[in-house]
C-alpha cells in the first residue's frame, strides 16, 4: 500500500540565516509511504501529526537534518514501512522561486 501525504503546510523555525532563527516560515511537506498492509494499517493522521510536532519542537538548522529525523522517528514508530519519500519546500526563503530538499529511504534494506 501507498500512503501519500501531499502538501503538508505548517510554520516552523528552519534554516540558518539569522532572521530564519527568529520567525516561523511556511514550510511544505510531501511524504509518499509504501508499506506492507499485512501487518496493518498506517494512520496517515498520525503521520501527519507526527511529522509536525517533529519538525515545530526541533526547530532544526538544515532542511536535511529535518528529513533524516523524520524517516527515523517513521520507521521506528511504524514498522511496516518499506520505503519512504520525504521533501520539504521552503517556499518563501527565495523572492522568486520554491527551494525543497528531498530524500528517498529503504528501512527494510
Amino acid at each position: 500500500m501507498t500512503i501519500h501525504i501531499e502538501d503538508l503546510k505548517f510554520e516552523c523555525i528552519i534554516g540558518i540565516l539569522d532572521f530564519e532563527r527568529i520567525k516561523p516560515q511556511d514550510v511544505i511537506v510531501n511524504i509518499l509511504l509504501e508499506y506492507n498492509y499485512k501487518n496493518g494499517f498506517i494512520n496517515y493522521a498520525q503521520i501527519v501529526q507526527k511529522v509536525k510536532d517533529l519538525m515545530i519542537k526541533s526547530e532544526f538548522l538544515l532542511i536535511e537534518d529535518a528529513l533524516e529525523a523524520i524517516n527515523l522517528n517513521l520507521t521506528k514508530e511504524f514498522a511496516a514501512i518499506n520505503s519512504i519519500n520525504i521533501k520539504i519546500t521552503k517556499p518563501s526563503i527565495l523572492r522568486d522561486v520554491k527551494v525543497s530538499v528531498s530524500k528517498h529511504y529503504n528501512p527494510q534494506s
